[in-house]
Order: structure tokens, then sequence, then C-alpha cells
């Protein structure tokens, strides 16, 4: 009997493990080198997200979240990642940005969030992949990743596949769960102010963004991709 709970477990396990392999394959097979790479290569030279956004990070962040791109149908796992990226290249410029351009104006403390009470000095403006904001979302997002985001929110800036992680974290924690009513509910999701008329120039290039990469997909849009 022991022997056969043993062989139970251990193929249990190993079912686990190549699902989770299973999953990150295919989302590898859909972020291509040459479709990241169209992403960051629009970056100028300049730009210090050139030399910090990978591919191989992006992946690797993969691993701690094996669920994304794994939704509903083929064509649903698709627009997952076609939302995902149109908002990434939204945020950064083309992974431009690591940081919010003239983020430190404002330390984005909401005091009010007394479980995750705003550090000595420290400042909770935009970083990474979704420019993580606010010390309530630094704060989950540490114990979700294992990282000290109250007291180390410039990790995210400074560390690529950390960076990615917490990117995955906000949206597998935020946005997954609209992520199927349409584009335009992942756009409220992110960024509600942008909404009703709030900034249509924003809604426009994540629109845009998105449109794009789902045609490379060789899938349809689906409905509401406005919010």
């Amino acid at each position: 009997m022991a022997s056969y709970v043993l062989s139970y477990v251990v193929v249990s396990v190993f079912l686990i493990i190549s699902q989770n392999v299973m999953a990150q394959n295919s989302v590898a097979d859909i972020v291509t080198p040459d479709f990241f790479n169209s992403i960051i290569n629009q970056a100028g030279p300049e730009c210090v997200g050139k030399n910090f956004y990978t591919r191989d990070a992006f992946l690797n962040a993969l691993n701690f979240y094996p669920q994304f791109g794994q939704i509903g149908s083929a064509d649903d796992s698709k627009r997952e990642i076609a939302a995902f990226f149109a908002h990434v290249t939204h945020e950064t410029g083309s992974f431009c940005s690591i940081e919010e351009k003239d983020g430190a104006i404002q330390d984005y403390c909401d005091e009010s969030k007394t479980e995750y009470p705003c550090g000595a000095g420290k400042l909770y403006f935009g970083r990474g992949p979704l420019q993580l904001t606010w010390n309530y979302n630094y704060g989950a997002a540490g114990r979700a990743n294992e990282f000290d985001g109250l007291n180390e929110p410039e990790r995210v800036a400074n560390d690529v596949v950390l960076s990615f992680k917490t990117a995955l974290w906000f949206w597998m924690t935020n946005v997954r769960p609209v992520v199927t009513q349409g584009f335009g509910a992942t756009i409220r999701a992110i960024n509600s102010g942008e909404c009703n008329g709030g900034r249509p120039d924003t809604v426009q290039s994540r629109i845009g963004f998105y449109t794009d990469y789902c045609s490379r997909f060789g899938i349809a849009t689906n409905d509401n991709i406005s919010c």
C-alpha cells in the first residue's frame, strides 16, 4: 500500500510539473523572440528599458504564474497574451521605460491602507512592465513574490525577473478576473481614470496595440475592446 501511495504521489507531481511546463511552452510559442523583439526594437538606443527587459526574464517569471495565457479556448488564451503585451507596450513605451517619468513627484502612499504602511522615505511610483504603483500594490506584490515591497520598492526597477513577476502578479490578481469580458474591461482594471472620456488618446493607444497583436496571432479581437 505504501508503495502504491508513493507511486501515486510521484505521478501526480510529475503531471503537475508537466502541465506547468506545457503552459509555459505554449505561451513561449506565441511570445516568440521575433514578437518580443518587435516591441523592444521600437525603443531608441537611449531607452534604459532596452537593456533591461528580456524575453528570457519574462519566461523565467512565467514559471511562477503558469496559468497566465491559459484561459478558455486557444483563441481566448492568445487574446489574454495580446492584451497583456498591449498594456505593457503602452505603459513602458515599447519597453523604453523602467520607471514612471517624473514619478518621484508623487510618493503614491495611501495611508488609509494600514495593512501596507509606507516605508520612511520610500516612493511607490510606477515601475516595471505594468508600472506597479501605490504602497498597497507593492506590499501585496512583495508578499506574493517573497520580497519586501514596502521597504524595497526599488527592486522592481533593478531585478528584471522580479519586475516581470510583479507585473504578472498584478495581472493575475486584478486583470485576469475580467479578461474574458473584453479588452475594454482590462483597460478599466488597469487605469479606470482613462475610461468614460477621461483619456481617449491613451485608450486608443492601448486598443491599437491590442488590435495589432491579435492580428499577428491570427485571432479576432472580439467585442468590447473599448472601456
